[in-house]
């Protein structure tokens, strides 16, 4: 198998029973440490539902990531500029985004957009943006060059979750992200993994080292980045500073009300 981020030939690292029958083989890269599976001929089963039925923290986590999102764009990026979510579901984030007010608009192929309805990517006629983000995206990823590629058409900067693998040997039994009841984790990452797609692609990488990530052509203070990232302190931030911009929920309320129209 070869690798699908730095082309070395990968190792057969462990097999687990995807979807509760299918018996697949996950592959380990010497060089850059990718986890990925055998080719995921499943999808089509594993996608019937867009959101699976396990991941019950969903919206939880989107409330955490606005919150963190809007201090790291706020600290380092032209916040009067337009967003971009990538994959982003249903549009909670970017609702949440638009409500903390970010100029934010949804792109996704395979999702209904329920929460920010005419704010999707056809909805805009300039397709760069100054951020975008992907949230527990990567992880999804059958080409992920191809797709970081796809992002970079948008932006310079990529802002995106996925959990780095543990400092401990992994399998589904020791660690509950490989997921093969959803069959929907076929990419899995370690921070070699991101340091070389931030060199291949040019950019700078900046991590927690855990789960929330950044890979772009700026130059920022990355001990700041870190604890912008961390739950405790963009709680706290977002406590002292209520809110950061003001939330284009009224305008976007009428924009739609004459739209409707």
């Amino acid at each position: 198998m070869i690798c699908k981020i730095c082309k070395t030939i990968s190792k057969e690292y462990f097999k687990a029973k995807v979807l509760n029958k299918y018996d697949v083989q996950y592959f380990r890269c010497p060089n850059c440490s990718f986890i990925q599976t055998e080719k995921p001929y499943w999808l089509n089963e594993s996608y019937a539902s867009a959101i699976t039925q396990l991941d019950i923290g969903l919206i939880q986590r989107n409330i955490e990531l606005a919150k963190k999102t809007s201090l790291i764009i706020k600290f380092y990026f032209n916040n009067n500029e337009n967003f971009l979510d990538f994959a982003g579901g249903y549009g909670m984030l970017t609702r949440l985004m638009r409500d903390n007010g970010f100029n934010f608009y949804r792109q996704d192929k395979y999702c209904e957009n329920i929460f920010a309805k005419s704010f999707d990517l056809v909805d805009i006629e300039n397709k760069r943006f100054e951020i975008v983000t992907a949230f527990e995206v990567f992880e999804h990823l059958e080409d992920p060059m191809i797709d970081i590629d796809e992002m970079m058409n948008y932006s310079d900067s990529i802002l995106f979750s996925t959990l780095l693998q543990p400092n401990h040997e992994i399998s589904p039994e020791k660690w509950w992200y490989v997921s093969p009841e959803m069959g929907q984790h076929i990419a899995i990452y370690h921070l070699n993994t991101l340091k070389y797609i931030a060199v291949v692609k040019g950019l700078y990488l900046y991590t927690n080292g855990k789960n929330l990530h950044l890979i772009t052509k700026k130059k920022i203070n990355k001990y700041i980045f870190n604890l912008l990232t961390k739950n405790k302190i963009s709680n706290l931030l977002n406590f002292i500073f209520p809110f950061l911009k003001k939330s284009l929920n009224i305008q976007d309320y009428q924009y739609l009300k004459n739209k409707i129209k």
